[in-house]
């Protein structure tokens, strides 16, 4: 089984999938670290030295790589990942199930503050700023998250019990 997980940036994609996949016995894959471990390199750094273009053609590339392996695992992709390449109907066409992590504005912003220092997107945003910034990026990826063909509303929930959730609707 292929399972993908979408969702912005705090929603939990690398938390919850480790979690299901130790319940399921599958592999588990951070599309963010396999491209760092393919180009040899942190994602800043790419964007930094390369640019979003070649970020976003990598993306695309090691996804669709993944997505026709013939091996079951949980993969967890990058907050942007969806909105590019048409990653979201290559993930809906080869994946047996794409899921939304949701969570709220306020939620994000609250999982995301105590992250700031390690999230560079956010890094030299004001606090009192995050959630509108926050709300304007949701606003911009909606369209492709609720694509999905499961939404799981996360907020105020542990990520065991979102994992649960997640295993109870693929059975």
């Amino acid at each position: 089984m292929k399972i993908v997980l979408v969702g912005y940036m705090g929603s939990g994609k690398t938390t919850i999938g480790k979690l299901i996949a130790k319940e399921l016995k599958n592999s588990f894959l951070d599309l963010d670290e396999v491209i760092e471990n393919r180009l040899g390199a942190l994602i800043p750094e790419v964007f930094k030295t390369k640019g979003e273009v070649f970020f976003r053609k990598k993306e695309h590339e090691f996804l669709n790589e993944i997505l026709l392996q013939d091996s079951s695992f949980i993969l967890s992709t990058g907050g942007g990942t969806p909105c590019y390449s048409g990653n979201m109907d290559s993930m809906l066409k080869e994946a047996d199930a794409v899921i939304y992590l949701k969570v709220s504005i306020a939620g994000l912003v609250d999982r995301l503050i105590p992250e700031k220092e390690h999230r560079p997107l956010i890094k030299n945003i004001a606090n009192e700023d995050l959630p509108e910034f926050i709300g304007k990026h949701l606003f911009e990826r909606n369209n492709y998250y609720l694509k999905a063909r499961h939404i799981i509303d996360c907020d105020n929930k542990e990520p065991q019990h979102i994992a649960k959730e997640i295993i109870e609707l693929l059975r």
